[in-house]
């Protein structure tokens, strides 16, 4: 990052009072930021406000947001500098829709999520100049509304512009989050690096969410743990087809890091458990979707996307 920048954002807002959301609102908020949360639940809010977020786990603080709403014209009628979209993606479409009327110069909007395309669907809607995406690299767990585990934090995060006109404001977006101690790097390859966390997450979540398995049950058990293998060896040969940069040995470091997942239950699970949708489609259906494009045949990520959906609610 460079050492002048002329983008210092002070008011931001988040989208999705979850684990993910709580996060990033809360380290803002203890730097003194002005952070809005946003949700469509009154009682994911209500915590934020007093006696504030909660973290404990990796990282252990405490902080209160500047104010709370359940409604996003309120945002988009106060605009911030810096709009982070938490929710799950399969929100996008019509968060999107809502933020139309947000996008003007200096204003920006995050992907701050899970999944493949994700950024591509805010930029159909507000322009590729006004969108961002970042990579998060924490593990966090919902105890109660407001009271966020964190099951480990890998820093750094890493955050790109859709379009390179935008390059300054993502370096002073980086400089604020680093500041607040989310270390966060500007990134020039960030598609490659969507895509390794996408084939992390495609091994193991959808396996959890259709077994019930916590991420350690599936990596001690010999079946379970050589379809995760056999998960992530089609997702990568998809990545490679398409031309995504994994690096020469990611097949190794993949099962290291698998082997070495935490003793809890991915978002995916907690979603199948909670009778909410997953993102299933931005994750292995995506892969599925490449996998077409570049001729190389998915039935591991077909079928594993097929049994998630069956446990969705209708």
């Amino acid at each position: 990052m460079t050492n002048q920048n002329t983008y210092h954002p002070q008011r931001f807002a988040v989208i999705g009072a979850g684990p993910v959301g709580g996060v990033v609102a809360a380290f803002l908020a203890q730097s003194g930021y002005d952070v809005t949360l946003c949700d469509v639940i009154p009682e994911l809010l209500e915590p934020a406000l007093n006696p504030g977020i909660r973290i404990e786990g990796a990282d252990c603080l405490q902080a209160r947001v500047t104010r709370v709403t359940t409604h996003i014209d309120e945002i988009v009628n106060n605009p911030p500098d810096v709009i982070f979209v938490t929710v799950k993606a399969t929100a996008l479409p019509l968060i999107a829709s809502a933020l139309e009327g947000f996008v003007a110069p200096g204003r920006y909007v995050i992907s701050w999520q899970n999944g493949i395309d994700t950024a591509q669907v805010l930029a159909q809607h507000l322009g590729a100049e006004a969108v961002m995406r970042g990579v998060v690299n924490f593990g966090c767990v919902p105890l109660a509304p407001g009271h966020i585990r964190l099951a480990f934090h890998h820093r750094p995060h890493f955050l790109q512009e859709l379009d390179p006109r935008s390059c300054v404001a993502a370096d002073g977006i980086c400089q604020v989050l680093s500041a607040c101690g989310l270390e966060t790097q500007h990134s020039t390859n960030i598609a490659d690096r969507v895509w390794r966390k996408a084939v992390l997450n495609a091994c193991m979540n959808p396996l959890c969410a259709v077994t019930g398995m916590t991420m350690v049950e599936i990596i001690e058990d010999p079946i379970t743990f050589s379809l995760v293998d056999a998960l992530l060896k089609e997702a990568i040969a998809v990545a490679r087809a398409n031309e995504f940069s994994l690096g020469s040995d990611f097949y190794p470091y993949a099962i290291s890091y698998i082997k070495n997942a935490g003793n809890h239950k991915p978002s995916m699970l907690q979603d199948i458990e909670a009778n909410r949708r997953t993102e299933i489609d931005y994750i292995n259906g995506k892969i599925v979707e490449y996998g077409v494009q570049a001729g190389i045949p998915t039935p591991y990520n077909t079928m594993i996307r097929g049994l998630v959906k069956a446990l969705e609610p209708k």
